[in-house]
């Protein structure tokens, strides 16, 4: 035996909204596609990402401080209207479901 433990390691992430860790599950993966954040849920979609808890408090922080732009590594401001809609739409399908 290695002394190595059989139970899976579950990565973790940092929400760029409320800057705490959590489970890479727990998390919603950005992408940055021409100049709008696009939510990314299976985390299949090519380039850099980002994670977020897909509640509206951490979106609304990381937009205020501009976190978005700077994990992306985006060369300017960029659209969150979509992304703010799935949030929104994710929001009221757990307050929905017992």
């Amino acid at each position: 035996m290695s002394g190595r433990t059989h139970a899976g390691a579950c990565p973790e992430r940092t929400c760029v909204g409320c800057r705490e860790r959590a489970a890479k599950t727990e998390l919603l993966r950005i992408v940055a596609i021409k100049d709008a954040c696009v939510p990314d849920p299976r985390g299949t979609l090519p380039g850099r990402g980002a994670y977020l808890h897909p509640a509206p408090v951490c979106l609304d922080q990381a937009v205020r401080r501009r976190a978005f732009t700077r994990a992306l590594r985006a060369p300017g401001a960029l659209d969150t209207k979509v992304l703010r809609q799935y949030v929104e739409q994710t929001t009221v399908a757990e307050q929905a479901t017992p």
